[in-house]
């Protein structure tokens, strides 16, 4: 007689909300980039397809007994046009020992968390260790995870936000206010904002740069969040000459992300990337070099971190039971 095959588990973005933390995120995604650097698992593999008004990709990982294989739509627009979210989809999570598919879930939540959890660590490593001040860049959700990470991290007293949009980011900095108790302002001027900054984060679907070489004081930090697809762009490549730069995934920011238009433009040479943020994890690379060295991160999203995060959701979901599940097989 056969051994019965579990259901998939069906979990919402408010089951996920419940069961993921960004602190645990960050554990997570720290112990998978660490894997990654050490060559554990295989390569992860990245598809996309642009459309009218946005577009649409997947990313799929192994992290060991796991894999997992996320297909979100990004479509910048919906929030005006239509009131929907910028991405949606999903994350479908499977067994790597035999192929079963072990759950299905929401792909919204895990996004926001595994991009804020990437740019702690980025900022673990790469910022000043005093870093007091930051801006913010891009004032939506992604935005609200970004300085919440920092904040995290490192002992920030005081945040602008900036918008392309200034009521939102005046809603941005009251809420932050609140919730995060420290000193968030609104910023009308973007460059003078980055001038006080020891930190700044970009989360934006700019297709041009808003940030260039002259904006940026000596020992900055920068996280850039927003560049995902070849046309997306938030630094001025110039801006990665000048600095020590550090990547996610090199393959994959060598082909959509800030270090992919430096490279179109001949202005670096991949051996020129320092390190991915792995190395800086598992201690074969070192961080800040300098208390004066301008420090990028070009973090594009990675599906190792998507798939860290979907295996701690299932496995805090298989122990919390209560779960809907379905048998698609039958």
């Amino acid at each position: 007689m056969g051994t019965m095959t579990p259901a998939t588990l069906l979990l919402t973005r408010s089951d996920v909300q419940k069961l993921l933390s960004l602190d645990d995120c960050i554990d997570a995604v720290g112990r998978a980039f660490a894997r990654q650097a050490a060559r554990e698992d295989p390569p992860a593999a990245l598809l996309g397809v642009p459309v009218a008004g946005g577009g649409f990709h997947a990313k799929a990982a192994v992290l060991d007994r796991y894999f997992a294989t996320k297909l979100n739509a990004n479509f910048p627009g919906n929030p005006a046009r239509t009131g929907r979210p910028t991405i949606q989809g999903l994350v479908a999570l499977f067994d790597t020992s035999d192929g079963r598919l072990l759950a299905l879930m929401d792909s919204i939540e895990i996004t926001i968390l595994r991009t804020g959890a990437a740019t702690a660590l980025a900022a673990r490593h790469l910022a000043r260790e005093d870093s007091a001040t930051a801006t913010i860049c891009g004032c939506g959700t992604q935005g609200r995870i970004q300085l919440e990470a920092i904040v995290k991290t490192r002992p920030i007293r005081r945040a602008f936000a900036y918008d392309s949009d200034h009521a939102t980011a005046a809603r941005f900095a009251q809420e932050r206010s609140a919730t995060l108790g420290i000193d968030v302002r609104p910023a009308d001027d973007l460059v003078a904002a980055v001038r006080q900054s020891d930190i700044c984060v970009t989360c934006t679907p700019a297709r041009r740069p808003v940030i260039g070489p002259a904006d940026v004081r000596p020992g900055t930090f920068i996280a850039a969040v927003g560049a995902d697809s070849e046309d997306k762009q938030e630094l001025a490549p110039e801006l990665l000459c000048a600095a020590r730069v550090v990547v996610d995934n090199l393959e994959q920011c060598a082909t959509i992300g800030e270090l992919h238009h430096a490279l179109a433009r001949g202005l670096v040479a991949r051996e020129s990337v320092h390190a991915e943020l792995g190395q800086l994890i598992a201690g074969t690379a070192i961080g800040r070099s300098s208390r004066d060295e301008i420090t990028i991160f070009d973090s594009t999203g990675t599906a190792v971190q998507d798939v860290a995060a979907a295996a701690l959701v299932y496995e805090r979901a298989r122990a919390h039971g209560g779960v809907p599940c379905v048998d698609l097989a039958s």
